[in-house]
C-alpha cells in the first residue's frame, strides 16, 4: 500500500509479522476514540477527534511492534521530522495510552530540556483528559502529574535536572525535542532506569539541531541519530533500537519548495504550505534547515549558504600557466593542518592541495607529520608558479624559517588577528555570494566551511570555531580564506601595475 509521507528517509527495519503482532492498532484506536484536538490548527478544530494520518498509523505500527516471543521489540525509539507535523499531539496520545492501558503501577514521564518544554506534551495530554468524560472520571489531575487511582499509574513532568531523578522506574518516557538536551544526564537516567520494567519504552520526538552541545562534543540527539543510521544500514545490529527520520537534503537549495516535502510528512495537511513560503524569506538558512528541513547543522547560523557554495564547484587542473598563492593553517595535534591553493586571476579558483587531520582510527598521540607537510609545500612550489605561501606562524616558525631558507616565498599571516581576518572573511563571503570565485568541491573543505561559526565584535564578523574545545575543525576554511585574501590582493596589484594610469603617474 502506498502511503503519503511514508516511509521516512531513514527507517530501521520492522517485519510485517512484528508489526501485526504489535500494539500499534490498539494505540491508534485509543487515540482516535478518546483523544481530542486541544487547539484549532490546520489539522482540525479544537474539540474534534484526533484523527491520525496514514503515515502516523504506519509509524505507530512500527514503534509498538512485538517479537515472536510476545515481548515488545523496541526499548528506544527516535522520531525526527520538521516542526509542526503533529509531534506533540502524537506524543500526548502515546503517553495517555501508556497511562491508561499500560501495566499497573506504571510510571509515564514527559521529559525535555526544561520544564516549560516538557509541559507542552503533558499539557496537551491533560487537556485531552479534561475534555473526555471517560478519561477524566478515571484520573486525579494535579499541576504536574496525573494519577489513575484504580491502577496506581502516574504521569509526571520532568526536566533536565537529572541528579534529582534517580530511583525512578519508567514504563514509558516521551522525550520532547531531544536536540535541546544540554547534556546526556536526563537521557541516561531515564533509559537506564527501564531495566526493571517489562516492555518499557523511551520515545524521543524531535527535530534536528546543531550537532554539538555546549561542551563542543556531539549532542545527545545527534549521537542517537548517528546510532540510528548505523542500525538502519545494518552496520550495528540492535533490534531494540528504532528510528524513523524524515529529512531534507543537506545540499539542496532550502528555498526550493520541492526540498520541503521529504522532511514534512504533514506538509499541506497538518502544517500550512503557505507558511513555508513566508518563513523561508525571513529565517536564517541554518535555522530554516533545522526547523523545516530537519537537517543537522554545525552552527545555528551558517557562514556560507550551502547551496551557493555547491553551485561554484568546477573541475579544473591548475598548472604553471597561472600564478598561485598557497594558504597554510597549521596545527600540532588536535586540529587539522591545511594547504590550500588560490589562483591569482580575475575569477580566482580555490582548491585543496592537502589536509592533514586525525582520523577516527588514529591513536590519541597522533601528531601532524611536520616533515611531510614541509615536503608537500616544497613539492607544490616545484609544480606550480607559486608567488607566495601565506602561513600562520603559530607553532610553525621553525618550518617557515627552513622553507624560506630553501627559497620558498613564505609570508607571515596571523589568522588569529581579528584586524586581518574580519576583512578577509568578508572578502571571501562576498566573492562566494556574488559568484566571482570557483572551487574544486573538495569534501574536506566543504566540511570545514560548514563547521565555521561567525563571531562578531567591534571590528566586525569573522570565522571561528563554534566552541573553543570543539572537535569540529575549520582549518581548511581558514587556509582558504588566507589564500584567497592574498591572491586577490596580488591580483589587484597586478591590475594596477599594468594599468596605463599607473604608469602615467
Amino acid at each position: 500500500m502506498t502511503v503519503a509521507g511514508w516511509p521516512p528517509a531513514i527507517l530501521t527495519r520492522v517485519t510485517d509479522a512484528e508489526r501485526a503482532a504489535g500494539d500499534g492498532l490498539e494505540v491508534v484506536e485509543f487515540i482516535e476514540s478518546l483523544c481530542l484536538q486541544v487547539k484549532d490548527s490546520i489539522g482540525g478544530k479544537a474539540g474534534s477527534p484526533l484523527l491520525l494520518r496514514d503515515w502516523q498509523k504506519m509509524l505507530l505500527g512500527d514503534v509498538f511492534a512485538r517479537r515472536a516471543d510476545g515481548r515488545r521489540k523496541h526499548r528506544t525509539a527516535i522520531i525526527g521530522m520538521g516542526r509542526k507535523n503533529g509531534k506533540s499531539a502524537l506524543g500526548s496520545g502515546i503517553a495517555l495510552h501508556a497511562l491508561m492501558l499500560g501495566s499497573n503501577g506504571g510510571e509515564v514521564y514527559s521529559c525535555a530540556a526544561d520544564r516549560d518544554q516538557a509541559r507542552i506534551v503533558f499539557g496537551d495530554a491533560k487537556k485531552m483528559i479534561e475534555a473526555s468524560k471517560e478519561l477524566s472520571s478515571m484520573c486525579k489531575i494535579y499541576r504536574d502529574a496525573v494519577e489513575v487511582v484504580s491502577t496506581g499509574s502516574v504521569y509526571r513532568v520532568l526536566s533536565s535536572e537529572a541528579y534529582t531523578k534517580e530511583g525512578l522506574s519508567p514504563t514509558c518516557v516521551i522525550y520532547d525535542e531531544l536536540h535541546s538536551a544540554p547534556n546526556d544526564e536526563l537521557w541516561n537516567v531515564m533509559t537506564l532506569a527501564q531495566a526493571a520494567r517489562v516492555d518499557s519504552i523511551t520515545i524521543a520526538v524531535t527535530t534536528a539541531g546543531v550537532r554539538t552541545d555546549v561542551t563542543g562534543t556531539d549532542s545527545t540527539a545527534y549521537r542517537q541519530f548517528l546510532y540510528g543510521q548505523k542500525v538502519a544500514t545494518g552496520e550495528v545490529v540492535d533490534p531494540s533500537f528504532f528510528m524513523a527520520w524524515w529529512k531534507g537534503s543537506d545540499t539542496a537549495d532550502h528555498r526550493d519548495p520541492e526540498s520541503w516535502l521529504a522532511p514534512n510528512p504533514g506538509y499541506g495537511d497538518i502544517c500550512d504550505a503557505e507558511d513555508f513560503v513566508s518563513a523561508v524569506k525571513r529565517t536564517p538558512e541554518n535555522e530554516y534547515r533545522i526547523k523545516r528541513m530537519n537537517c543537522w547543522v554545525n552552527s545555528s547560523h551558517a557562514w556560507l549558504p550551502a547551496a551557493t557554495w555547491e553551485g561554484l564547484q568546477v573541475e579544473r587542473v591548475v598548472d604553471r600557466s597561472v600564478p598561485v598563492v598557497l594558504g597554510f593553517d597549521g596545527s600540532f595535534s588536535g586540529d587539522a593542518t591545511a594547504l590550500i591553493g588560490c589562483t591569482v586571476e580575475e575569477n580566482p579558483y580555490v582548491w585543496v592541495i592537502q589536509v592533514w587531520e586525525k582520523g577516527p582510527g588514529d591513536h590519541d598521540e597522533w601528531r601532524v607529520p611536520i616533515t611531510e607537510v614541509e615536503s608537500r609545500i616544497m613539492q607544490a612550489c616545484g609544480e606550480l608558479d607559486v608567488v607566495e605561501v601565506a602561513c600562520d606562524p603559530y607553532r610553525w616558525a621553525r618550518s617557515m624559517e627552513a622553507l624560506g631558507d630553501a627559497g620558498v616565498p613564505i609570508s607571515e599571516y596571523a589568522s588569529s588577528s581579528p584586524a586581518r581576518m574580519v576583512p578577509a572573511s568578508a572578502k571571501f563571503y562576498d566573492a562566494v555570494m556574488s559568484g566571482v570565485m570557483q572551487h574544486d568541491g573538495d569534501p574536506v573543505l566543504r566540511r570545514h566551511i560548514g563547521n565555521c561559526a561567525v563571531k562578531t565584535d567591534r571590528l566586525g564578523p569573522r570565522i571561528v570555531k563554534e566552541h573553543r574545545q570543539s572537535s569540529r575543525r575549520i582549518d581548511a576554511a581558514v587556509a582558504a580564506v588566507i589564500a584567497f585574501d592574498r591572491a586577490t590582493s596580488r591580483s589587484v596589484l597586478v591590475q594596477e601595475l599594468v594599468s596605463p594610469g599607473y604608469w602615467a603617474t
